[in-house]
């Protein structure tokens, strides 16, 4: 499975989607920015996206509620730790009041990996990003000593994108 994402205006990528309706593809936004999200085994719509295979899935990709990427820098030496961590910590995410879709998202063409995580709203995202299994997840608590081969995982800093997933007026 391969996630593709592409940017633009709304009115743009809504008359996109609307031309695939049989495709899974998601409209989501924020205050800056409008994004179109592919979800496919085959060839993508997009023209020229950004892409990504699934490493690792969890739920079924919704037509509306509160999206959470977060986009981490990891050097090419760093990969294979980097996902194993992520695939151990997936089921305990997954398990998240509120949770409705996870996916771990390798990058084809870059270095930055994408943890996307689909709420029902936004304060489950809040209740989570504030609790202990966040904590682990994410590993902020330093229980992990820093070494050699971890501080070379990372190629940069991480950072976070919000969005909330625009449902189709066709509906």
């Amino acid at each position: 499975m391969n996630i593709f994402i592409t940017s633009g205006t709304f009115d743009f990528l809504k008359i996109k989607k609307d031309k695939h309706p049989s495709e899974k593809i998601l409209l989501m936004q924020n205050a800056e920015t409008t994004v179109l999200l592919h979800e496919t085994t085959k060839k993508t719509i997009f023209a020229s996206p950004r892409k990504y295979e699934v490493v690792e899935s969890s739920g079924d990709l919704p037509e509306s509620g509160y999206v959470v990427m977060n986009n981490i820098p990891v050097s090419e030496e760093g990969r294979p730790v980097f996902e194993h961590r992520f695939k151990n910590s997936a089921d305990s995410i997954a398990r998240e009041p509120g949770l409705v879709a996870l996916r771990i998202l390798r990058p084809i063409h870059s270095e930055t990996y994408i943890i996307l995580t689909i709420w029902e709203k936004q304060a489950n995202f809040l209740s989570w990003k504030n609790s202990s299994s966040f904590e682990q997840a994410f590993n902020l608590n330093g229980s992990t000593p820093v070494t050699n081969s971890s501080q070379k995982m990372f190629s940069g800093e991480a950072y976070m994108t919000q969005y909330t997933l625009v449902k189709d007026s066709n509906e």
